[in-house]
């Protein structure tokens, strides 16, 4: 007759044969992980569709809301498909220090079985995927109710391949940023800077809108925005705390920072902005949420909740005036404040995770730096990696729109302009009321 402590033991070494020991289950596939990542890649698709679409559809005119609509669903599309064809093997397989090899293009052999770590790598594939979806359509703001759609697709296809998937294997794919040991949790450098940059460099290659800076262009539906916004909040989660790769305390962290990073920008941005101009604005409390998640995602997984107060409130001030610069000083249109808000917030964020990971700074200290490494080394490895990711983008930018000006030119016509981007281009009107 078998014992109770017979079949307790009886019962481990079925669970063993079954699963593994547990040191082999730890090379395995982790559920636990997985279906955090799963979740997370939902939440950062979320954020493109629908959050930044109807982010950015409200804040242009009403004649050009179906236009910004069809560029966010044009670019998910065409980025799904270029991250099948090469771009993710360009990001994440083994090359050199500047371009992974196209060992994985068309994802060859990524299949049900293979892993990234403890995660199936199809799903690693596609958390990423949503990085690549979100960070050409951030540039639509750039060059907002002005530019072609065929333009639109032809710049931001050769623009992921040639700029965001090799930045991405600069920083993340084991290239020589990741070498030199530079901080970036979620994106400051390879989403916040490359997207902010292009939008700069758009906005003066296409030129102004007609009447700007002299016509008023407010947003035709700030109740669109403000939707928009808080889905952007939301979807955030899964891009900073999603970026851990797993559901551990990281994650925590990093969802606890941002959140509370976006909020003191909000606030801040609404205070600047009251003192300022004697009213807070709707349009002022979503931008300067907007401006402390993009500011806190370097350092989202590096810092605590004290230094993300500090980011996120300096976000919300330092992005305010950002904005008054780049469109009241420079007269420069970059319509939807890509730049000033996640270009400036990137290189401002990333910057900080160099300062606030020290385990050194009392109530504002972080994780702790690698070894051997002081704040003033980590910093000096950040500003390579802000000016390094800036000037590549810039260049890489220019010459593409350049070319893509030469195929099928980049604007409208001044009566097309005039008309809206949304009969011109689309045939179809936003609002038949």
């Amino acid at each position: 007759m078998i014992k109770r402590e017979h079949l307790h033991w009886l019962s481990v070494a079925v669970v063993l044969g079954l699963f593994g020991s547990p040191a082999q289950a730890a090379e395995e596939l982790n559920a636990a992980n997985t279906s955090w990542i799963l979740t997370s890649t939902a939440l950062v698709l979320f954020m493109t569709l629908p959050g930044l679409a109807l982010f950015y559809g409200g804040l242009v005119r009403s004649k050009n809301v179906l236009s910004v609509l069809m560029q966010c669903f044009g670019i998910a599309c065409l980025a799904s498909v270029l991250w099948f064809l090469g771009a993710y093997s360009i990001a994440f397989a083994e090359g050199n220090a500047y371009f992974g090899g196209l060992g994985k293009a068309f994802l060859a052999g990524v299949g049900q079985d293979s892993l990234s770590g403890d995660i199936p790598e199809t799903v690693f594939v596609m958390f990423q995927m949503t990085f690549a979806i979100i960070t050409p359509t951030l540039i639509i703001g750039g060059f907002a109710e002005r530019m072609k759609f065929s333009a639109v697709l032809i710049f931001s296809a050769a623009w992921l391949l040639l700029v965001y998937a090799p930045i991405t294997h600069w920083v993340w794919g084991g290239g020589w940023l990741a070498e030199m040991g530079l901080l970036d949790f979620a994106g400051g450098t390879v989403v916040h800077i490359t997207a902010g940059t292009a939008a700069l460099v758009a906005a003066l290659v296409i030129g102004n809108r007609r009447g700007f800076p002299t016509t008023a262009m407010p947003p035709h539906n700030m109740t669109m925005t403000v939707t928009g916004a808080g889905m952007l909040w939301v979807g955030w989660f899964g891009f900073n705390a999603g970026s851990a790769l797993a559901a551990n305390g990281d994650a925590g962290m990093a969802m606890l920072v941002t959140h509370i990073s976006a909020a003191a920008g909000a606030l801040s941005w609404s205070v600047v902005e009251w003192v300022k101009y004697g009213k807070p604005s709707a349009l002022g409390i979503v931008t300067g949420m907007v401006a402390g998640l993009g500011t806190i995602t370097p350092a989202s997984g590096f810092v605590g909740p004290a230094g993300a107060l500090v980011i996120g409130v300096t976000a919300g001030v330092v992005c305010f005036f950002a904005t008054l610069t780049i469109k009241r000083r420079l007269k420069i249109d970059d319509s939807l404040d890509v730049f000033p808000v996640h270009g400036v917030g990137g290189i401002l964020g990333t910057m900080a995770a160099g300062l606030f990971a020290s385990s050194e700074l009392g109530i504002f200290s972080g994780q702790g730096l690698a070894e051997g490494m002081t704040i003033a080394g980590q910093l000096g490895v950040q500003f390579v990696g802000v000016i390094s990711t800036l000037v590549y983008t810039a260049v890489l930018t220019y010459i593409l729109l350049k070319i893509t000006d030469v195929l099928v030119g980049l604007r409208v016509t001044a009566e097309e302009e005039t008309e809206g981007l949304d009969v011109v281009l689309h045939n179809e009107s936003g609002y038949d009321f």
